[in-house]
């Protein structure tokens, strides 16, 4: 199937119509990065020129499994049926030959767990997803025995079941006779964008980059390299783990897509920052996923967090690295797709804009949408989502705004949390994802930030950033400065609120919280 696609695919080269462009494929169109964007919904490969405008998209959703309150697993062979399939879809659409494509870049939801047969590529269990919360239990034991400062010390994470250590050791442990192939050095584990490679490279490289492997709670991101006190912490055998390298070198050529080298990979976090240019120092974006996260260049000093944020490794082309600060809101977009296909309140996001836009305000109605705990500053795994504040008065147009303000009162949280740990006022905020197209929610962030909230013409940063990594390592691109003449501005919202309505709205927002913690500690 896939090896006729593309021989059609190189067979075909025809006049297309993108947008308003008409734009010929192959040597008229001149070389172009196929970006791989491997989300926690949806598989995605989206082709993009040296100018960084977006040539094709394709796009694929998965399958979401919770076969336990609290659990979230993927399939990983459907993972990587879809990135394939939607990485040929792409190429396809514009009828690129290989010799178009310069280098693939990968970006990819981290932190879920994926544990495999070396020999057959066979995974052992399903993907244990970022979000999942089953091994709360076990993570709060390690914190009463006193082993958090220790981890955060070498890896700059705060013990969390966020991160990849403990579902390895989950697999480990409880699926039958994993274990003991993986002492025997059968077995290889990899966040989804060492899953990714080694499919692409038909099982040849075993691997991942410094911020995925900044991750996984096992890797001392001072030293570079997996820690060894961690992984007899969390009994995982150390034949398991890929080999790090910088964010833009070439790890591999693509065995199924023309033996084109694969030379960008960062979690998508860390793409994001770097598909904004945030190159320097004290810059800020926010990324509106599934998820929502804010980071921040810090420079080559890496700033321990005294408000619950995280400390990472930042994307970049080099051994030299840069850090971030990091805050992490586990659920954004997520609660939009819960209005749609939880509750069936909408059906499609893009309506929460007009539903939000029909009322004033939300009649003091406050949803936290804990589903998956709260993360930063709070970082509390047991906290469930909460609706305070109802009246018969309550509409849907209501908890719809609701549900688009927790997005950014999450936001000001992490904020603020920031400002305290750098002692300075951040005045503008880069922001991208699905959920920055809303104007609602950003003028909305923008007031309550009290802060200068910018929208790129090109909001798909994640994949961005993985393609700039993938062409720098080839040389397709000279240098920082070569792309950062890519960045444009499309939308600037700036705070108008006044001062005392914020201040309401912000105390209220707190109770709601509190409201959620309380649950947390219920028998």
């Amino acid at each position: 199937m896939i090896q006729g696609l593309l021989k059609f695919m190189e067979r075909n080269n025809p006049l297309i119509l993108l947008g308003d462009k008409n734009i010929y494929a192959g040597d008229d169109m001149g070389k172009c990065i196929l970006s791989l964007d491997q989300g926690t919904t949806s598989s995605r490969a989206i082709i993009f020129d040296k100018e960084g405008n977006i040539l094709s998209v394709a796009q694929k959703e998965f399958t979401q499994y919770y076969p336990n309150p609290g659990w979230v697993e993927h399939d990983p062979k459907e993972i990587w049926s879809g990135q394939i399939g939607v990485a040929i879809e792409a190429l396809t659409k514009i009828s690129l030959n290989y010799s178009d494509i310069e280098a693939i870049g990968i970006t990819n939801q981290r932190e879920t767990t994926i544990i495999w047969d070396r020999k057959t590529g066979e995974p052992v269990y399903n993907a244990i997803v970022w979000q999942c919360r089953r091994t709360s239990d076990a993570v709060d034991e390690l914190v009463a025995k006193g082993y958090t400062e220790m981890i955060k010390k070498k890896t700059g994470l705060i013990p969390d079941p966020y991160f990849s250590a403990s579902k390895i050791a989950w697999i480990l442990d409880n699926v039958e006779g994993v274990r003991e192939r993986a002492q025997k050095g059968e077995l290889a584990f990899g966040t989804v964008d060492t899953w990714l490679v080694w499919n692409l490279t038909g099982g040849k490289v075993h691997v991942t980059d410094y911020t995925n492997a900044s991750r996984t709670m096992l890797f001392n991101i001072h030293e570079k390299k997996w820690d060894k006190e961690l992984l007899e912490l969390f009994d995982i055998p150390e034949s398991l783990l890929p080999e790090v390298k910088p964010s833009s070198c070439i790890f591999g050529y693509s065995d199924l897509l023309g033996n084109v080298p694969i030379s960008g990979i960062a979690g998508d976090q860390q793409a994001a920052l770097f598909g904004q240019c945030c190159f320097e120092k004290g810059q800020v974006k926010n990324t509106y996923g599934t998820g929502c996260f804010l980071l921040m260049n810090t420079g080559k000093e890496p700033i321990d967090s005294d408000n619950g944020l995280l400390t990472t490794i930042a994307a970049g082309d080099s051994d030299n690295v840069d850090y971030a600060l990091e805050g992490s809101v586990f659920v954004a977009g997520a609660a939009v797709q819960w209005l749609r296909d939880g509750i069936k309140m909408i059906s499609s996001a893009s309506e929460t804009y007009d539903y939000a836009k029909k009322v004033e305000d939300t009649e003091n109605v406050y949803i936290v949408p804990a589903f998956a705990g709260l993360g930063a500053p709070y970082w509390n795994p047991h906290a469930r989502g909460t609706i305070v504040g109802i009246t018969r008065g309550c509409t849907k147009e209501h908890l719809v705004r609701a549900t688009l303000e927790s997005i950014a009162y999450q936001t000001f949280d992490v904020l603020k949390s920031m400002e305290e740990d750098v002692k300075v006022k951040i005045s503008d905020l880069k922001v991208d994802g699905g959920a920055s197209a809303n104007d609602f929610l950003l003028q909305f962030q923008s007031d309550i930030l009290e802060t200068s909230v910018r929208r790129p013409e090109c909001i798909e940063t994640t994949a961005l950033g993985a393609a700039y990594l993938a062409g720098l390592a080839t040389g397709y691109y000279t240098s920082l400065e070569d792309i950062k003449k890519n960045w444009n501005e499309s939308s600037h919202f700036k705070s108008s609120m006044p001062e005392l309505q914020r201040e309401k709205l912000l105390k209220g927002w707190r109770k709601a919280v509190k409201c959620a913690l309380v649950w947390a500690e219920s028998d």
